[in-house]
């Protein structure tokens, strides 16, 4: 459903696409994960028709993003980094408005706003409250029913939960839920690997501009040194013994700060038993231990040499209205 091949994109002397490569099957969620100035931001520009890139090709829904654009957008549901919704009206007033927008009879917009009202848990506040007091996760599910009212084949999610809090961010990952289960492609920007990890069937990682890891949440763990080791120190533990102990295995830090021991653990569980007896044998005593999987920090930081961010390459201005206007177009 979503097809890109050798795309490059080059803003002065900054290469943002360098050959990207991404194929997305219908019906499924496609996680496009990176850090700041990864590239992906402008390759949904590319997609959306925002942007021609300087070589390569984009195909969505079966049509050229760089040659039919017109057709791209008719089949195309955006929602931008920031909900882009009217605050001075209520949520069904937003999304009969889009209805029209996109060239429905008000009838049938008003119905279809209704529909979306209820699918997204917003139909208790439909009418007696004005937008622009909803909370950051109501005007989101707003926002995303806003991309969906033409029924598109294909959504694109740029940054969906930035700057929600975890409720926000729940409510959210459930109306991304419901709209793959529905049968729509999904590609999904995003810097939070636990998102990836909850939404998509594949995760693609894009760093200066080139893809350079695809697969599931846990392969891409794995790629970043597998399992990992977190030892909590008891308060009155001798940190150079726990530091002598640590070099028995290798690889393995102790934080003064929070008296802790991390590290990775190739050998899953026996590297932790390794670890955990060489500080016995030190008379280090231990509150706490755990093996668990990477970070999010430390998968990029293996994956990319980059911490995770909260901000991309470039802003993200929402195409829907230019989209609604080429849907109801001749």
């Amino acid at each position: 459903m979503i097809s890109i091949r050798g795309v490059r994109k080059r803003f002065g002397d900054h290469q943002a696409l360098d050959g990207v490569d991404l194929e997305v099957p219908t019906g499924t969620v496609q996680g496009l994960l990176g850090p700041n100035g990864a590239g992906k931001t402008t390759t949904v520009r590319v997609l959306t028709t925002l942007l021609v890139p300087d070589a390569g090709e984009a195909v969505v829904a079966g049509h050229s993003a760089i040659t039919a654009g017109h057709e791209v957008r008719r089949n195309l549901g955006v929602s931008g980094q920031y909900a882009a919704v009217d605050e001075k009206l209520t949520g069904f007033e937003n999304l009969t408005m889009v209805g029209e927008l996109y060239g429905m009879r008000r009838r049938e917009a008003k119905a279809r706003a209704r529909e979306l009202l209820r699918d997204f848990r917003l139909d208790d506040v439909a009418d007696g409250k004005l937008a622009g007091a909803y909370s950051g996760g109501m005007r989101r599910r707003l926002d995303l029913a806003g991309a969906i009212v033409a029924r598109p084949p294909v959504v694109i999610l740029d940054e969906p939960t930035t700057g929600l809090d975890p409720r926000g961010r729940r409510d959210t990952w459930d109306a991304i839920e419901s709209l793959a289960s529905g049968g729509t492609t999904v590609l999904l920007t995003t810097q939070y690997l636990e998102e990836a990890d909850q939404l998509a069937d594949s995760i693609a990682v894009i760093d200066a501009g080139r893809i350079i890891a695809e697969g599931t949440a846990t392969e891409l763990k794995a790629q970043a040194g597998g399992g990992r080791i977190d030892i909590a120190l008891a308060p009155h533990a001798d940190l150079d013994a726990a530091r002598i102990a640590a070099r028995f295995v290798g690889g393995v830090a102790v934080d003064e700060r929070s008296r802790r021991l991390t590290g990775p653990a190739p050998a899953g569980s026996e590297t932790l038993l390794a670890v955990l007896q060489e500080l016995g044998r030190a008379g280090v005593p231990v509150a706490e231990a755990a093996l668990r999987q990477p970070t999010l920090d430390e998968v990029f930081l293996r994956l990319t040499g980059t911490p995770a961010t909260t901000d991309d390459d470039e802003s993200f201005d929402d195409p829907r209205v230019e989209i609604a206007a080429e849907r109801v177009a001749p």
